[in-house]
């Protein structure tokens, strides 16, 4: 097993910067996911650490070894990809066997692996079956089966779920967990799947125009964005934005939104202290947006019942609108009046012009510093 590491990683196609000085450390043995929207960098980050594109500045160290000029084959990956690859003409076991013979393992040792990676994945019946007898999630298995038996450093994974329905991306999601778990191999996953990162990843970073924005846990990451980018990219619905100017008042911080003015909670006084008379953002997130009595009021303009949540508009006045997660199956309906509150203690608040979060750092800091404690009590 081995870390990889990247240091201001660079990749220009002509004029186009795809990757624009991307460092990232991936701890050994963790499951690290990559994730942003299309065209932000991920996929083209995977294939520089892979070796089947080479990097236009920067450096890619696998371990303790750069590898910037070693070819894909040199170095200790695999890869598994979207569409699976698999040879056509070959068996599973063919399949799941080519990369060793490749590689000049005897005989012994490519049954032993390929036997012992189809027992795990559970396709020991398939494996005299061709690509073509097998359905998307086997063929998956198939694709991870031949990148286990490399047994190498580092599996890389581009988006290897997306062909899937729905129901089978939720099972194959367990197991690849599963499979992580079992065989504790540096993973580095692409995805633009959201959902995907939050369970798969013990570590996600957040990925656009080329740039790493925030790296984490994903529950940290989405608790405490760094900027309005990640803020809006982790959650469904969306993150709510609304933007005013701070003032002060007799008890102290207020912002105006036009449509209402939002009292400052004590307890994040601290991070407008210096903003008055500027403009921020506050941002809720839906699920913090609770139907009360007495609160703010609102107007229904959307009902979308979503199963397990209905997901409300609601309109605030002044052409404000913002959304809400609440309960399904309530009376709720368009143009009902209703009354709402933010949860107090999961409000973010952002620099207007540079889109940067005011609470970030010290929530940062005490993270550390929690870790810290923890790491010294074990």
């Amino acid at each position: 097993m081995a870390k990889v590491r990247l240091d201001d990683l660079v990749k220009r196609f002509d004029d186009i910067v795809a990757v624009d000085g991307v460092s990232l450390e991936i701890p050994d043995e963790s499951f690290t996911v990559l994730v942003g929207p299309s065209g932000c960098g991920k996929t083209t980050t995977l294939r520089l650490i892979a070796g089947l594109e080479r990097a236009s500045d920067g450096t890619i160290k696998i371990g303790d070894e750069v590898v910037n000029d070693q070819r894909a084959y040199e170095r200790d990956i695999a890869m598994v990809f979207q569409n699976y690859a698999l040879y056509p003409h070959k068996t599973v076991r063919g399949n799941m066997r080519f990369g060793l013979e490749q590689q000049g393992a005897d005989e012994e040792t490519i049954q032993e692996r390929v036997e012992d990676a189809a027992n795990l994945l559970q396709i020991d019946e398939l494996l005299d079956r061709k690509p073509a007898e097998l359905s998307g999630g086997q063929q998956q298995r198939v694709a991870l089966g031949r990148a286990i038996v490399r047994n190498p450093d580092v599996f890389l994974m581009d988006e290897p779920l997306s062909n899937l329905d729905a129901k089978l991306r939720v099972q194959m999601r367990a197991e690849l967990n599963k499979l992580h778990d079992k065989l504790s191999t540096t993973t580095v996953y692409v995805t633009h799947d959201q959902v995907e990162a939050m369970t798969l990843g013990d570590q996600i970073a957040v990925m656009n125009d080329g740039k790493v924005q925030q790296v984490g846990p994903p529950t940290f990451v989405y608790s405490n964005p760094r900027n309005m980018f990640v803020a809006d990219f982790l959650g469904s619905p969306s993150m709510n934005f609304l933007e005013g100017t701070v003032h002060r008042t007799d008890d102290g911080y207020a912002i105006d939104l036009g449509a209402f003015e939002h009292e400052v909670p004590d307890e994040f006084e601290w991070a407008l202290e210096g903003a008055v008379g500027d403009d921020v953002v506050l941002g809720v997130r839906p699920e913090d947006v609770t139907l009360r009595p007495d609160g703010l009021p609102a107007t229904v303009n959307v009902v979308e019942p979503q199963g397990e949540k209905t997901v409300l508009e609601l309109g605030l006045g002044n052409e404000t609108t913002m959304k809400a997660s609440v309960e399904p199956g309530g009376p709720i309906q368009v143009d009902d009046r209703v009354s709402v509150e933010f949860d107090r203690r999961s409000l973010h608040y952002f620099d207007a012009a540079s889109g940067e979060s005011l609470t970030f750092e010290r929530a940062e800091n005490e993270a550390t510093a929690e870790s810290a404690e923890e790491e010294q009590v074990a």
